[in-house]
């Protein structure tokens, strides 16, 4: 799959730069950024302050909160003269390659703090933060500026489907992704006027981390790639991408709520895919959410669903809006119904109860 990395931050920031640059004799300050309150000074200066502050929070591996410090392009602390545009441009192409390095050298598996939505964000997710803030003040400032700007269609595409996971995609990225920050009009679909991306999700266990799928390897795994993770041998399973193309489509019907998707389980041991287990959707108007799950062949006998299943149905359970987590199992699938059993589910359905309809499958159940 096309990775979201170095590579993009680098192309976003020279086709940001090479723009700009032909209006740098102008006054960017007297002129105010499309629909900020901000100058377009000011806006050129805080690109080069995101992308150096993403920088530092891979580089300096915070986890509780943003790295304490902060660019200044003014030059008054030594007695020097204000930089100019040009100065500034160059500034946003030097804090632009930090990022770019950043991300390049920081393993996968490393999470840094940033607060939208789940506190943590990985270095796809600060490449993808990055890209967004350039392509988008970028045309803020142009906007401003009365220059005509158009980023690579790719650029957009790899923004909505990290980041944008809740955003019906539509027919032009580029018109998607002003429209989903509030900056723009498509038709059939109401104005944005607040907003914020979406990380994915990871959630801890013992020997397991829990990571949330994206549209962007959802795509990937549906046909028949690994979704950006290294699998154990004989993996993904199938069970796996079918389950990536439920969320696919999901996601182009505009219903997609990325918290209830896909996880992958990847071992903390050598960052390993070895399964996936995931929701069939959000929890219906009872509270109630349906739970499935598959591992490579040659990752079972482990206990690797067992300890899965038990992270993930405690954190839908702390949730306020479930109260229950349900899975159904063929009856002939005993291997299946011993993971849930040993993950403290009960059995509530199956052939050999007064439950009807009969369904032909078993069912358990986990209450809160």
């Amino acid at each position: 799959m096309r990775t979201m990395g170095g590579e993009q931050v680098e192309e976003a920031v020279a086709g940001a730069v090479a723009l700009l640059r032909t209006a740098a004799d102008r006054d960017w300050e007297a002129v105010r950024a499309a629909r900020l309150e901000w100058s377009c000074r000011y806006t050129a200066e805080h690109i080069a302050g995101d992308l150096i502050a993403y920088a530092g929070q891979l580089a300096g591996r915070a986890t509780e909160a943003y790295v304490p410090f902060e660019i200044t392009l003014d030059g008054t602390d030594d007695g020097l003269d204000p930089a100019d545009n040009e100065g500034v441009l160059h500034v946003i192409e030097t804090t632009g390659a930090l990022l770019a390095a950043a991300v390049r050298t920081t393993p996968p598996e490393v999470r840094a703090f940033h607060p939208y939505p789940f506190r943590s964000a990985n270095r796809e997710g600060f490449a993808a933060m990055g890209v967004a803030e350039v392509l988008l003040h970028t045309h803020d400032i142009a906007e401003g500026l009365g220059l005509a700007y158009e980023p690579p269609t790719g650029l957009c595409q790899d923004v909505l489907t990290r980041i944008f996971p809740h955003v019906q995609p539509g027919a032009d990225p580029w018109r998607t992704l002003l429209w989903a920050t509030g900056r723009g009009e498509l038709p059939g679909r109401a104005p944005v006027t607040e907003w914020r991306w979406r990380n994915n999700l990871v959630i801890p266990a013992e020997r397991l981390t829990l990571q949330g799928v994206t549209p962007a390897a959802a795509y990937d795994l549906a046909a028949g790639g690994d979704g950006g993770f290294a699998w154990v041998e004989g993996g993904p399973y199938q069970g796996t991408r079918d389950a990536a193309s439920m969320l696919l489509k999901a996601y182009e019907a505009g219903v997609h709520r990325p918290e209830w998707g896909v996880f992958t389980l990847v071992r903390r041991e050598d960052r390993r895919a070895v399964g996936g287990m995931g929701f069939h959707g959000a929890p219906d108007e009872d509270g109630r959410v349906e739970i499935g799950y598959d591992l490579v062949e040659s990752a079972r006998g482990h206990g690797y669903a067992t300890e899965a299943l038990r992270a993930l149905s405690a954190w839908a359970l702390a949730r306020d809006e479930v109260t229950s987590v349900f899975a159904t199992t063929e009856p002939d699938n005993t291997a299946s119904q011993a993971v849930l059993t040993r993950a403290g589910f009960t059995r509530v359905c199956g052939e050999d109860t007064e439950d009807t309809p009969d369904t032909g499958q078993f069912a358990y159940e986990l209450r809160g």
